[in-house]
This record gives C-alpha cells, structure tokens and sequence, in this order.
C-alpha cells in the first residue's frame, strides 16, 4: 500500500511540472530555470519508476514517448473536420461577406468576425473525458483520421488535464501542430551536425514528427499546438460568440494565438489581411494566409454548410511566393492513363517553404504557347524570354535562341509504343496500354474489374505489389502467378493465394465483349465494347477492321474508332492478346448479328428498385442488346422507368414528370416485341 505522503509528493509535482510546461510552451514566460524543471521532472520519474500505480494518464512523464506501433488505427471524429473554402482576391472576400449578411438576412449594418492567421501545420483533434486528454488524431479525410494519441501526449503545449471547470463530460478540441521557425532551424542544424537528411519546411517537419509510429522520436521534436475551435461537446459550451469559444480555451490551458481578434465588417476584414501580411514573415510560425468566422454562434448555426465546407468561414490566402531559376531540361512524363505530360527540370530554388525542382507544363500546346526553352530563366514557371540564352545567327548582327522550340516526342520514353495525338484534344497518349510500365498498375486494375475479366482478390495493394517486385508486367503474366510465389506476398496467406489462383483461372473463360472492354481501350466502355463484339463477332474481324469498317458499328464514331485502330495497331498490345490466348483465355467465337429489328432502338431506360428474377447487369445487358440504352437519372427524355420493390425517388420524379412506369414482366414484353 502507497504512503499518502509519496502519493501527495507525485500529485504536487505532477502539477508544478505541468504549471511550468504551461508557462514556458503555451504562455512563453518560463518560471523556473532548465536545471530546476529537469531535478522536478527526474524526480517524478524515479517515484513512478519504483511505484507504478503512482503513474496517472495525465502524467507529464507520458511526454518521453513510448515503444513503437505497428500501425496507426483509424478514428471518426465525433463531428467531421470540414475544410475551408478559399478566397485569394478581395472580390472573393467581398462575395463571401455578401453571402453571409443574405444568410442572416441582414440589409443593413456590418457583421463582427472573429479573425486568425492560418496556421500551416497540421490540423488536429484532441479528445478530453471529464478533463482527461484520451485520444488524438489527425483530420485525415475530415470524417476519419489517424490516431496519434501517444505522439501527442509528448507535445508540452497540449494540457493532459484541464485547467479551470465547467469542461463537457466529452469534449474535441481542434487545432494545428506545428513547429515554430526558430525550433526548425535548430532542428535542421542538428540533422546536418549528425549528417542526416534535412527537412524542408517547417509543417514537413511537423507532419513527418507526428506520424511516427515510435512516439519517443515525436518526443525529441520541438513541436507546438495552438487551439482554433471545438468539435463535439460544442453546444454545451455556455458562450454566444466565437472569440468567448477562444477564451474558454485559454483558460481551460489551450494556447490560443494572440494574433486573434474581433473586426467589422469587409473594411475590417482587408485592414487585418493587410497587417498580417505586412507582419508575416515576424511571426513565429509560418502561415499561408488568415481564416474569418462569423462570430456570432447563433449565425454560424443559421448560415449552416454547403459540402464539406462552412458558409461562415473562410480562408483568405496570400498570393503565392515567387523564385526565379532555369529550366534544365524538358522530359515528358507518362501517366498511369497514357497521357504524356512535359516536366522542366529546374534549378533548384526555395519558394514557399518548399524546395522547387519540377514544375509540370500540362501539355505541348501549353509549352508551345508559353515557348518555354530548356536554359530559359523562369518565375516558377513564367517565362522570361528576355533572359534566353542566345547564339550568334546566320546573319552576323542577329542572335537566335540557343535551344530550339520544345517538339513531344513520337514514341513513348518508357516503353518505346507510338504516341497518338488526336486533331481535337490537347492531351497526346501512349498507345501501349497494356504494355507500358508506366500505365502497368492501371491497366491490370481495370483488366482485373468485375465488369472486365473479374478477378475476384486483385485489388489496388496485391498489384501494387505483383508489379513493384516484378512479377508481373503485363495482364498476361497474371496466368503465370503460381501458389509459392502468391503465398509468399506480404498479407497473403496459402489459402488467400488459392482463391486468388482460383478466380484467375475462372476468368479464363469469358466473352468477348467482356475481353474488349478488359483491354482498356481509350473511348471504349461496356457498352461499345459490347456493341463492337455483337457487330463483329470475333477477334480476327476486329484487328482486321480500319477506322471506316468500325464507325458502321451502331454508336461508333470517328474517335472511337480512331482509339480503336490506333490501339490494335501498337505492336507491343497486339504481343500482349497473343500471350493472353495463348495462356488460355477464351470465349465461344460468334458470327456477327444479322442486321435486324430491336425492339428498343432509340429508346431510354431507367432502373429502380429490386427486380424479382433479373439482377441489375442482367436487366441491362438485357436492354442494350435490344438496342435501348439504361441512363442513370430520370429527365423528360426517358421513355420508361423499369421499378421493382423499394423504388425511391426515381420513382417518385417519373411519376411527377409523367413518364411510363412498368415493371419486369412489362419489360420482358417490350423485349420480345417484334
């Protein structure tokens, strides 16, 4: 049993050691020298260390770290983490203000906003039960994050107890973490003096701390936490604006910036931006802008949210940093769809917190426009023509530009396929889609797509892996995958890689129209891929037809056929479909159909509800081969709407706009009517 004294001294020096923690991290004003904190601190860690039940969750030793996770868990936040919608002009923030004052039906007068920077760090939520820090984690996607509980527990700013009372049994707090200028120069000059590598800004470094899965490495980085609002347990705050949100913090131990403030109106809105921006490059910590709150709480609540975003917030960003440097080199990028895209290469040069060496061009009309010339002097990546390099010319008193015009080239640089261009688009496109290392993960996803050859336990993570080792290149080694190499994957298991041989076997046999769609032509989806095997009937027919032969396919036009041709024309695709038959895949070959009736020709369908014999694919494929078409919404085009049980407001619209309900039977009639 504990000495009540021993118990005594471990609860007093639990909160002198956070009384101080609070003093020097959230109030800047230390109140003890270094030396004095570290005897305090040590002691309580030699008494917890000897008597472990001594150890509370709220105890300043937590903040040490501890052993490594093996990965973070997911949580949902009790209410979503919404992001804010972006003003950069001051008509923006104009419009935003009009919006709020029609919002609250205000005519006449100024609306008070509560006015902060915009922290550049990493958006937070803290989790307190009856005044207790339980949980943490990151805004992730704003509906779920990542829990970084013990990371944060070693973050000094951020209270383990509450100060104060009148706390929520359950309360979110939400903030940014962050690294402070001058602690990420220390940081930096300790990452060179041991020859690691160094960050490259301060939220980089402030992200990376946080989501260690070792907490003592978070520990020993100089991170910091400012509070900026409350999630769950918000209504049960007893204050009516948000700038009393912000002062309930402070005192309840949350640090709060004292750049805050209350301002009037659109003038009080730019003189704040204006000052901010004057005083950004002073301040403590990088930001990127400042956020406004309608401060009133009864309008925040009034005005409400559109999307992910609320109506009575915003943020006003600073125009983007600027750097001159040169463009090194011009290469072209190619994407997991085909599109080759140009990347200058640049000299390195620091704007905006982050170190710049590439900057994408989008496309060769887009470099052509611009005329951007490797060697050229750029505003990342404005061109400066009058900074070109130069050369002497043909004519001894004229100089012409040292580099010539960028040209895209005619050929793939990853796989060495042709590259199409078509007259009217801007984007130019590897044509070797199944073959490209780069469109590799792509194409076996699609290939793999229950709608293509259906390869039940393919997904995103097994491909990923299949091609980052090498094991698979095309669609046409997936037939080669046996169960030693499958089950020695990570996260695959002997009896994971049965059943994923087991679908790859089944998929072996298909139909043809599925195989074209699995191809991954560009244009070419379930419907036209059924369309061109209906019309054509077999493979041979359809490598054999020119652009002319495929536009007499119903639906067809010149760009699909186009995709078509260009498609099967690529060697290196033409290599993969003779590897795919060869190792196996099969469909029963058909003539193509003899032009006749179809009985839903031009006409436009839509599905609702459950059917009582037909799936939904089914009831599909079942129109389109009758010549109809299944539209996803109902509008005054559609001629019938196919309900079943629970149909919902489908239903409801073809009801209100007058259009022919029917059901299965009625359906099948319409099928079968000559």
């Amino acid at each position: 049993m504990l000495d009540s004294a021993i118990e005594q001294r471990a609860a007093w020096l639990r909160a002198e050691i956070e009384r101080h923690n609070h003093a020097y991290y959230v109030l800047d004003a230390p109140t003890i020298p270094d030396a004095e904190y570290d005897r305090l601190f040590r002691e309580l860690q030699a008494l917890e260390a000897e008597f472990p039940a001594l150890r509370t969750p709220d105890s300043p030793t937590l903040r040490v770290g501890a052993p490594p996770l093996k990965e973070f868990t997911s949580v949902t936040h009790g209410v979503p983490m919404l992001s804010l919608n972006n003003a950069f002009e001051e008509a923006e923030v104009r419009a935003f203000d009009a919006r709020v004052r029609e919002g609250i039906e205000l005519a006449n007068g100024e609306v008070d906003y509560a006015v902060e920077p915009k922290f550049d760090g990493l958006a937070i939520s803290l989790t307190y039960r009856h005044g207790l820090f339980v949980r943490g984690a990151t805004r992730g996607d704003g509906a779920t994050g990542e829990e970084v509980t013990a990371n944060l527990r070693t973050i000094r700013a951020i209270p383990l107890r509450l100060a104060g009372e009148g706390w929520p049994e359950t309360l979110e707090v939400r903030g940014e973490v962050l690294m402070l200028k001058a602690e990420f120069e220390r940081l930096n000059t300790r990452q060179r003096e041991k020859g690691e590598k160094e960050f490259a800004n301060p939220r980089n470094a402030a992200a990376g701390s946080l989501r260690q899965l070792d907490s003592r490495i978070t520990a020993g980085r100089p991170l910091t936490f400012f509070a900026y609002g409350v999630g769950l347990g918000a209504g049960s705050l007893k204050v009516a604006t948000q700038d009393e949100v912000m002062q309930v913090l402070a005192a309840w131990g949350f640090p709060v910036t004292a750049e805050r403030r209350v301002v009037r109106g659109i003038a009080g809105l730019m003189d704040y931006f204006a000052e901010i921006g004057v005083r950004r490059k002073s301040l403590p910590f990088d930001i990127d802008g400042v956020v406004y709150k309608v401060n009133r709480l009864a309008w925040q609540d009034q005005l409400g949210f559109v999307s992910r975003a609320p109506r009575w917030a915003v943020a006003h960003k600073f125009p983007a940093e600027e750097a001159i440097t040169q463009v090194l080199s011009i290469d072209v990028q190619v994407g997991r769809t085909g599109a080759m895209t140009p990347v200058a290469r640049l000299q390195p040069v620091f704007v905006g917190g982050v170190t710049v060496t590439n900057a994408t061009l989008h496309n060769e009309d887009e470099v052509r426009r611009k005329d951007v010339r490797v060697g050229d002097t750029v505003i990342v990546v404005a061109v400066m023509p009058e900074q070109r390099p130069m050369r002497p010319g043909r004519d001894l008193f004229e100089l012409e530009p040292l580099h010539p015009p960028f040209a895209l080239p005619t050929v793939c640089p990853e796989c060495g396929s042709a590259v199409e261009k078509p007259a009217d688009e801007a984007i130019a496109r590897c044509t070797g889609g199944l073959y490209c290392p780069a469109q590799r993960k792509q194409a076996l996803w699609h290939f793999a797509s229950r709608r293509a050859m259906d390869i039940e336990g393919l997904g995103d993570k097994l491909i990923e892996q299949l091609v980052d080792t090498g094991l698979v290149h095309s669609p046409a080694d997936l037939y080669r995958l046996d169960l030693a190499t499958l089950a020695g994957l990570e996260r695959m298991g002997e009896k994971s890689a049965q059943n994923l041989l087991a679908a790859i076997e089944a998929s072996k046999k298909s139909s043809f129209a599925r195989f074209i769609y699995a191809l991954g032509i560009r244009n070419v989806g379930e419907t036209t891929a059924r369309d061109l095997a209906r019309h054509l009937g077999t493979l041979d027919k359809l490598i054999a037809a020119d652009e002319a032969a495929l536009q007499e396919v119903p639906e067809v036009g010149p760009v699909v056929a186009a995709s078509v041709v260009a498609f099967l024309k690529e060697p290196h695709n033409r290599s993969v479909i003779d590897a795919l038959l060869a190792a196996g895949v099969h469909w029963p070959e058909s003539e193509p159909e003899a032009a006749g009736p179809r009985p839903l020709a031009g006409k436009t369908l839509v599905l609702t509800g459950t059917l009582p014999t037909l799936k939904r694919d089914e009831a599909k494929a079942l129109i389109e081969a009758a010549g109809g078409k299944v539209a996803g919404s109902v509008s005054k085009n559609t001629d019938y709407v196919v309900a079943g049980e629970e149909a919902g407001s489908k239903l409801e619209k073809a009801q209100e706009l007058g259009v022919a309900v029917i059901d299965e039977g009625q359906l099948r009639a319409l099928l079968t009517e000559n």
